[in-house]
């Protein structure tokens, strides 16, 4: 592919050679490394003159590092005269900070700030998926292309749940009642959904189910999943409700504190995420993680939007 450079963060770069692989690339040389003070220093090891870049940069690991990482690269890439700079950014960092909740109305809106740095460092389009509100799309003036796992996740529930016509999609929250009900329509099956009370952030009060799983093999699906109190106590509450299986799938596995073993002590068959944030570490200690690859989603984007051609195919369809 004439014209187009990849360049890989020091975030994910597993993922990163991926897409260039099923693109028939080499990833661009670039070189990020710290100084003894800590700041961020990166050389970009080739011309990208008159190129259209891709930096591919995932919101996980060392957050804030790894944000100021791509900022830099995409500004080191935009003084070097590229022609066009995007932002392959799988999980967005600071996504669920996207609004001010009622209780505190001193809370700071960082998504927002996020996008406006993702601007004034001089990218000129972004690439995410499975954004925690697509609303996000709107706090940039730039164009962002917001893909979907739901292909994916489609296509690995029919190969690998052997009972999934005789299954209920439920989502643990009210929030992502809009992904259940697309995923379930497209299976042809019910749906149900856990509303749940917070006193705090990243503490669960109380669960209420709506909906049936009686005698039922239950799916959680939800876009991401941090310390998993909330998915492990809706997976408690579906076997108290009569499931016979419950079935996790996550866009994005963060998995942060107690995670790991709040998913081992659960009753789940199987916890699947995609490789949006680099897994290996985690599925050694724990054997329910499972990893669906959407480097090819990503990489087909990347392609179309270098030929000029419409992403909406990747919306409902997963590239062979």
């Amino acid at each position: 592919m004439p014209n187009i450079k990849i360049f890989s963060g020091s975030s994910h770069r597993e993922l990163s050679h991926k897409i260039a692989d099923r693109l028939g690339m080499e990833l661009g040389k670039v070189v990020t490394k710290k100084f003894s003070n800590q700041e961020t220093c990166v050389e970009i090891g080739e011309s990208v003159r008159g190129e259209d870049v891709y930096i591919v940069q995932s919101g996980c690991g060392e957050i804030n590092d790894n944000l100021m990482e791509l900022l830099i690269m995409i500004n080191a890439c935009k003084i070097a005269s590229a022609s066009r700079v995007t932002a392959v950014i799988p999980c967005f960092p600071y996504a669920r900070q996207d609004k001010k909740d009622k209780v505190g109305s001193r809370a700071p809106i960082s998504a927002k700030l996020v996008a406006n740095m993702l601007s004034v460092s001089g990218a000129d389009h972004i690439i995410t998926m499975d954004l925690h509100a697509s609303q996000i799309q709107g706090f940039f003036d730039i164009p962002v292309d917001n893909l979907y796992a739901e292909p994916a996740v489609l296509k690995w529930i029919k190969e690998n749940i052997p009972e999934w016509k005789n299954c209920t999609i439920v989502s643990p929250d009210a929030g992502g009642a809009k992904r259940v009900t697309s995923i379930a329509d497209r299976l042809n099956v019910d749906f149900a959904l856990i509303h749940k009370e917070r006193k705090k952030a990243n503490e669960v009060d109380r669960m209420v189910l709506v909906g049936d799983v009686t005698d039922r093999v239950a799916i959680l699906v939800d876009d991401m999943a941090d310390t998993c109190g909330t998915v492990c106590h809706a997976a408690d509450k579906l076997i108290s409700a009569g499931a016979t299986k419950v079935y996790a799938i996550l866009t994005h596995g963060i998995f942060s504190g107690p995670a790991i073993s709040r998913i081992n002590n659960a009753c789940f068959e199987a916890v699947v995420v995609t490789n949006t944030i680099p897994q290996e570490e985690k599925m050694k200690s724990c054997s329910k993680i499972q990893v669906i690859d959407i480097s090819m989603i990503l990489a087909e984007a990347i392609r179309r939007t270098h030929n000029g051609e419409s992403v909406s195919y990747l919306f409902s369809h997963v590239p062979l």
